[in-house]
């Protein structure tokens, strides 16, 4: 059953004023949207007109201002879901791919040696960096879910985690540079496949991760709500 623009304009504002990743945001119009064509069509029942009906609908529901923070809320913790799946899955898998790299190249033994002192500490570090993010990630991604209930502000943990890639995601970028351009290796190692890989690799999952950290920030910004 259509409404007569009472609902229809209402759910509009309202899809305008959430932000959010698409989907959980559609399921959540959707959702309010049900519920008052439900309560519209009860009211009917017993004898409103549509458009008296749909009016009492939207005010029993709540006015925008009052409903949005709730929505808003679920929609961070959407979010933020979904870049700590992203961090807890990309980032071990990328510092597996540079150790795949380090691994098998290069195939001259002699060629370790001419590295500088600093070179294997700065990589492990660099591995145990990139994997306590990536636990970081597990823990946010445990804490949105089955942990929800004993969080009391779940929106500061979307953005916490989403700081977190804005400050070590150049980190991580400047070290791998830094192992890859500033010490002696072997020449070749540009055009190397495994190497080729692993930076196809790396730079996809950064450009992901910055894109969802930055949608983070956004979403969980406090906002004003239109009247």
């Amino acid at each position: 059953m259509t409404g007569t623009g009472v609902i229809d304009d209402y759910v509009a504002g309202l899809s305008r004023t959430l932000r959010g990743p698409r989907r959980p945001k559609l399921d959540l119009v959707t959702e309010a949207r049900d519920s008052l064509l439900d309560t519209a069509e009860a009211l009917e029942h017993d004898g409103l007109p549509r458009a008296e009906a749909e009016l009492a609908a939207v005010e029993e529901f709540g006015s925008i201002e009052e409903i949005a923070p709730g929505y808003q809320e679920e929609l961070s913790i959407s979010a933020g879901r979904r870049l700590a799946a992203l961090l807890f899955v990309s980032v071990p898998l990328t510092t597996l791919a540079w150790s795949m790299v380090w691994r098998f190249y290069p195939d001259d033994p002699t060629a370790y040696t001419r590295w500088p002192d600093w070179f294997l500490p700065v990589s492990r570090g660099l591995d145990v960096l990139q994997l306590l993010v990536g636990l970081l990630g597990g823990v946010a991604l445990f804490a949105l879910g089955r942990g929800l209930r004993r969080i009391r502000r779940p929106r500061l943990v979307t953005r916490a985690l989403a700081m977190l890639v804005w400050v070590m995601l150049p980190v991580t970028i400047g070290l791998g540079m830094t192992l890859m351009y500033g010490s002696n290796h072997p020449s070749g190692l540009a055009t190397y496949p495994l190497s080729l890989g692993a930076e196809l690799l790396s730079s996809v999952f950064a450009c992901v991760q910055l894109y969802g950290a930055t949608r983070c920030l956004r979403i969980t910004r406090r906002f004003p709500v239109p009247a």
